[in-house]
């Protein structure tokens, strides 16, 4: 560091690039290039070009549907693997579906009827191959915390139905509402880190609330934190009912051991996926031969046969609770889109295929509008559900058209077998399927990656098993949205260093031996420049400068004289970035120093040209390359190199010569 430089000999260092400007848009043309990169990157409408009006509407509906894309292409071979898939996932989803409808507080036939509308809908709007639809637990906790909070579901159980039908269709109207308008990226906000904290958080609430089931009580806390259901459980102690406990803990037992089968021996996975069925048929035999009802297991009781009755005219658009059905239909419609969308992606990502996230937005808001009208309640796609269907072989969304028939028949014949279902078991199925949403592992991962990223997982998982659902997603959406915040008004920068015999310079960080170039500093700024960070960026420039010349003072070394900023990677500036750079010109000026840019982008070189910015700075001090910057800084220096610094008024004075020499 600091050693006395050669800057390296090459053909373009006496003859150095200019950066060109580049020709003025029509603001239309340019208005149009950025509504299109923000709202159609994927150009969905490419394929419409040149095409006559016919060819263009058979199109628009394999787009809407793409069932009529893919079915001409169907085959006996596809089909025989969606049966088995479809039979698989049924024998799952009619248990599941029955116990997250009991979360959600609402009648246990709904969990059938959602895994029947909703997953016809789906198949033919759907783009994805494997998901496969249906009720989801953390949606359920929501739809019950949250309409639980206003209106309680044992005193008034119609109105609370008729609120959770109100809720979905306005989920099913916000979920299409951005896949219609192109605002899939909100979704985006929900990172990596915070969806795995708040899965994690609640999933160990919705453990905790099955303790009601496990251990046979009747009245139980309708909060969600750990500390009111902690206390709600051991307040109860003498009504705690070890017939239940018993029967809970072994089928818990069992599921878990036939998932770990399922993992250690993957083609065993239809062990896991019967399961959950096994456990409902075993557990309602049992209650019936040894009529375990009378001694407090209690059971589902009767489910009403037939398919689902049309409640369009239920949805209650004019009740006093209507903002508070708007508020649940968007959160757990927000929850349920980003789950959905990213099991669908990472399956599509295992057989090699893409999915189009507004159309599953579409697809998803469409089902559940439809579902809202058929009495259904907020359907996804979940990932246990999902994984099944993959590990069974589907080839195709019609796997959830044989689980809907599947679960039609159930409706139609045989919910009088669910009579004696102990609740018990539903509470062991809620269980089994929650422990795997708790992902520590990729915590741990989280920690030794990105710690910044392991404090929001854990504020989101924290905020929800401590405080609530709708807290704990609160505080996991403003992380992200503060990170985002700091990643924009904080943008890395950092001193590049020369790379010996080459005319590459690159982070004196990350690359150890660099070498620094005697008088002159060069510095990266590693974003694009806006308002939000200019006011930082101009103090942080100055706060390197200072750090340099302390340095070359403490060391002995020639004093600073050039300040070189490389632009390569701001990709755009605005007005407030154009100031701060022409503060930052006249700040190098007071002190002594001569600032050189290097590499602006197309963005950047246009608007300082407009601001005149180019000819404050001066255009032969604006590079191509730092390598260039560099050589023009040291021909300078060479040929001056018996001139004393320059105090800011010989600087001016010789501007103005220039100026004058000029006209």
């Amino acid at each position: 560091m600091g050693t006395e430089y050669e800057y390296p000999k090459s053909k373009f260092s006496q003859q150095p690039h200019k950066v060109a400007i580049p020709p003025p848009q029509p603001f239309i043309k340019s208005l149009k290039n950025t509504v299109k990169e923000t709202f159609f990157p994927d150009d969905p409408l490419r394929q419409f070009k040149n095409q006559p009006p016919s060819r263009k509407f058979v199109l628009g509906v394999q787009y809407m549907f793409p069932i009529f894309d893919w079915a001409s292409s169907y085959n006996l071979s596809f089909f025989k693997s969606d049966i088995i898939a479809g039979i698989t996932i049924a024998s799952l989803a009619i248990p599941q579906g029955i116990s997250y409808a009991k979360l959600a507080n609402l009648p246990p036939i709904l969990g059938l009827y959602s895994s029947f509308i909703p997953p016809l809908v789906y198949a033919m709007m759907g783009s994805s191959k494997d998901l496969a639809v249906g009720t989801v637990a953390v949606a359920s906790l929501l739809i019950g915390s949250m309409l639980g909070a206003v209106v309680n579901a044992n005193e008034n159980p119609k109105l609370y139905l008729h609120l959770a039908f109100t809720a979905t269709f306005f989920a099913g109207v916000f979920q299409a509402s951005l896949g219609f308008l192109r605002l899939g990226f909100i979704v985006d906000f929900l990172s990596h880190a915070t969806i795995v904290g708040f899965m994690g958080g609640a999933a160990t609430v919705v453990c905790l609330q099955q303790l009601k089931g496990i251990l046979g009580l009747e009245h139980f806390t309708h909060a969600t934190d750990i500390v009111s259901v902690l206390r709600s459980v051991f307040s109860q102690t003498h009504q705690w009912k070890w017939e239940s406990a018993v029967l809970g803990i072994v089928f818990l037992f069992y599921l878990l051991f036939a998932r770990y089968v399922s993992i250690k021996r993957p083609k065993l996975f239809w062990i896991s996926a019967m399961a959950p069925l096994t456990s409902v048929i075993l557990g309602s035999i049992l209650v019936y031969l040894t009529h375990a009802e009378k001694h407090g297991v209690q059971v589902i009781g009767e489910l009403k046969k037939g398919l689902n009755p049309i409640t369009i005219a239920d949805l209650s658009f004019g009740s006093q609770y209507l903002s508070s059905a708007i508020k649940v239909g968007i959160v757990t419609g927000v929850i349920a889109l980003a789950e959905g969308i990213a099991v669908g992606r990472s399956f599509a990502m295992f057989k090699n295929y893409n999915i189009d996230g507004n159309k599953e937005m579409i697809a998803f808001g469409m089902m559940n509008i439809a579902g809202s009208c058929t009495s259904c309640y907020l359907t996804t796609g979940p990932f246990s559900r999902s994984a099944v269907n993959f590990n069974a072989g589907c080839k195709t969304a019609v796997s959830n058209i044989v689980m809907a028939i599947a679960v039609m028949f159930t409706l139609l014949f045989l919910t009088p077998l669910f009579h004696y279902t102990p609740l018990v078991v539903l509470s062991s199925i809620i269980i089994s399927a929650m422990l795997g949403l708790i992902n520590y592992e990729e915590a741990i991962h989280l920690w030794s990656l990105d710690k910044f990223d392991f404090v929001v997982c854990m504020s989101a998982y924290f905020g929800v098993v401590f405080a609530s659902v709708e807290i704990g997603l609160v505080i996991a959406v403003a992380l992200s949205l503060l990170r985002v915040l700091l990643f924009v008004s904080r943008p890395r920068t950092s001193t590049l260093g020369n790379i010996p015999d080459s005319t590459i310079y690159r982070s004196m960080d990350q690359y150890q031996n660099v070498k620094t170039v005697p008088r002159i500093l060069i510095l990266q700024i590693d974003a694009p420049i806006y308002f939000a960070n200019s006011s930082y960026l101009r103090e942080r420039i100055s706060r390197w400068v200072d750090e340099e010349e302390d340095r070359l003072k403490s060391s002995g070394e020639n004093s600073l004289q050039y300040v070189i900023l490389a632009l390569s990677a701001v990709g755009n500036i605005d007005t407030s970035g154009i100031t701060m750079l022409g503060e930052v010109k006249k700040v190098m000026e007071r002190r002594g120093l001569k600032l050189v840019l290097a590499n602006p982008g197309g963005e950047v070189i246009k608007k300082m040209n407009k601001a005149k910015l180019i000819d404050v700075i001066e255009q032969e001090w604006i590079y191509l390359t730092v390598g260039e910057a560099v050589g023009a800084c040291n021909f300078m220096l060479r040929t001056y190199k018996n001139v004393e610094k320059p105090t800011s008024i010989e600087l001016a004075s010789k501007k103005e010569t220039r100026n004058d020499n000029n006209v």
